[in-house]
């Protein structure tokens, strides 16, 4: 299924209060070619489900739109194709409400512990211009490269502190 996708991601400054009684999944993203710079084609496990995507901007200078082709997969699909050679990133997502807009905070595990974004989704674009960003909300990345899944899967928290340091992040440690 082909959906068009409106949305802004930005690092948290810390995570919203009642984070602990949103509706959360466990997700795994596997990101191929895992020979490419930066892989647009994903394979996500949620929970018991299972999909591919492919991702591509609307408009080449503006990564707030996508459009998103989805097919969903049994498990024995995502069992084979997760065998490809390909990078990896888990994490867990939170889904809450601001103000009318979905949002879905990203939570990362493993080689990523520390990072956290939230994506705002929007209806239109004269929701998404209208949009101010949540106290809890620290730098809008949306238009940052490195900040993509496809950029992100594969590496460590090390490899991107740099690039973080200039919005002045600062690691979220989950107790």
């Amino acid at each position: 299924m082909k959906t068009t996708e409106m949305e802004r991601t930005f690092l948290l400054r810390r995570l919203p209060e009642g984070l602990d009684k949103c509706r959360k999944e466990l997700m795994r993203d596997i990101y191929i070619p895992g020979s490419s710079r930066h892989p647009v084609i994903r394979i996500r496990r949620i929970g018991d489900s299972f999909e591919i995507t492919k991702k591509s901007p609307v408009d080449a200078g503006d990564s707030s739109e996508q459009d998103e082709h989805t097919i969903g997969l049994t498990k024995e699909e995502y069992d084979a194709l997760s065998k490809i050679r390909g990078k990896k990133l888990d994490k867990t997502r939170y889904h809450i409400s601001h103000n009318g807009v979905n949002c879905q905070i990203d939570v990362f595990h493993g080689r990523l512990a520390g990072l956290c974004l939230a994506d705002f989704e929007f209806e239109s674009r004269m929701q998404m211009d209208a949009f101010r960003k949540p106290d809890f909300c620290l730098a809008d990345v949306t238009q940052e490269e490195f900040m993509a899944g496809g950029m992100l899967c594969g590496k460590s928290y090390a490899d991107i502190e740099d690039r973080l340091k200039r919005f002045g992040y600062k690691k979220i440690v989950l107790m």
